[in-house]
């Protein structure tokens, strides 16, 4: 029985991997958190082209063996009318083989960020999605954060007045660590250290900053100057990305991203200056926003605060005082991503605020082919909306 035969059973929705073996980074972030609100259960998957690594990965969630697959073809063929969506978690340049055979069995897809790995290959999945119309989504995990979505509301709410500044940074020293041993440099994956037109790095910590400020501000940025630097020993990989942006309402903003900063595991951080007053949150720090106005007032805000939308069931699974981080982060949008496919089924289409599909993910591709271009001609780059 699928999901059209059960929209309104509120059994957990049938859902399949492709990639995301326990071999790999995140897959086991995605199978805890779709099933952490049970809206989901994950039934089966072809989690790598190495079979006895979807072997243990089958073992190890509980998954039947006769569920697992040793090749993609088989896996969709056989699956498509057992399962209500799949979530593709392999590296970004395998994306779209995998879209486009999901999308021609009218498979709903569920596709880990960035979409695609060039902004012609983004107009592809478009084009199928025309030709195979289907339920869509590509996961942002950090705007899952109930702090961030705050941010949103507060932003939204007129009370730091006119945004008049974004400063958005995600530093990481994943190409500088060493191992603490041996003293050698802990090797990154090999298929992060080949760039293409549109560096790695952009894709891999870029798509973030441009999602956020989208999700938090609802605006576009009109043109991008962007300046790539390599400050590890990986040559001729850009591992250091500044990019400035400017706003067709005055705003405007920085975004700045590495692998290479010593001190930084994952320094997210969101600054956003307005007329009447500012906001800063960081990922380390998932619990708390910090607020200050023109007053000199400043104030420190958590989940137990007076909030415009933190207080909410949803974003307390446990009392303020236990901090919520990245995996809460991500089953929040799996609930998210579970209503709008429920949406969709019954009526074709769905609004849900956090669930972004393939034109978000296009204009992210856009925004860093851009400062790409921007980079090489040393000179501002005008973004075509």
């Amino acid at each position: 029985m699928n999901l059209s035969e059960k929209t309104n059973d509120r059994s957990p929705l049938q859902l399949g991997f492709i990639g995301g073996g326990v071999s790999s980074s995140i897959g086991r972030v995605h199978y805890v958190a779709s099933q952490l609100d049970g809206r989901w259960q994950l039934v089966s998957g072809y989690f790598s082209r190495h079979f006895d690594i979807s072997i243990k990965t089958a073992q190890t969630w509980y998954i039947k063996h006769d569920r697992i697959y040793d090749s993609l073809q088989t896996f969709i063929n056989t699956e498509s009318e057992k399962l209500d969506a799949v979530v593709i978690l392999t590296p970004f340049h395998e994306h779209v083989k995998a879209i486009r055979s999901l999308l021609e069995k009218g498979i709903p897809v569920i596709c880990e960020k960035p979409m695609a790995s060039s902004l012609d290959e983004g107009y592809i999945i478009r084009e199928y999605l025309d030709k195979y119309p289907s339920f869509f989504a590509v996961i942002y995990n950090y705007s899952g954060y109930p702090m961030v979505r705050e941010i949103q509301e507060i932003v939204k709410s007129g009370e730091l007045g006119k945004i008049k500044k974004l400063h958005f940074e995600m530093p990481q020293e994943g190409f500088l660590r060493t191992d603490s041993n041996s003293g050698e440099l802990v090797a990154p994956r090999q298929w992060r250290l080949k760039d293409d037109y549109i560096p790695i790095i952009c894709h891999d910590l870029g798509a973030h900053l441009h999602h956020l400020a989208i999700f938090i501000t609802g605006k576009e940025p009109i043109s991008v100057m962007g300046e790539f630097a390599n400050h590890s020993s990986y040559d001729g990989v850009i591992d250091d990305v500044t990019v400035l942006l400017r706003y067709d309402n005055g705003m405007n903003g920085i975004f700045w991203m590495s692998k290479a900063a010593l001190g930084t595991r994952n320094g997210l951080s969101l600054r956003i200056f307005g007329t009447k007053g500012s906001i800063e949150w960081k990922q380390m720090e998932p619990e708390n926003l910090w607020l200050s106005y023109s007053d000199g007032t400043r104030i420190n805000m958590d989940r137990a605060s007076s909030t415009k939308l933190c207080g909410e069931p949803r974003y307390n699974r446990y009392a303020p005082g236990h901090p919520a981080g990245f995996v809460e982060a991500f089953a929040n949008l799996y609930s998210d991503i579970a209503d709008a496919l429920i949406l969709y089924r019954k009526t074709g289409k769905h609004n849900n605020p956090y669930v972004f599909g393939v034109n978000h993910a296009i204009s992210g591709l856009k925004l860093f082919s851009a400062v790409s271009e921007s980079n090489h001609s040393n000179c501002w780059i005008d973004l075509d909306r």
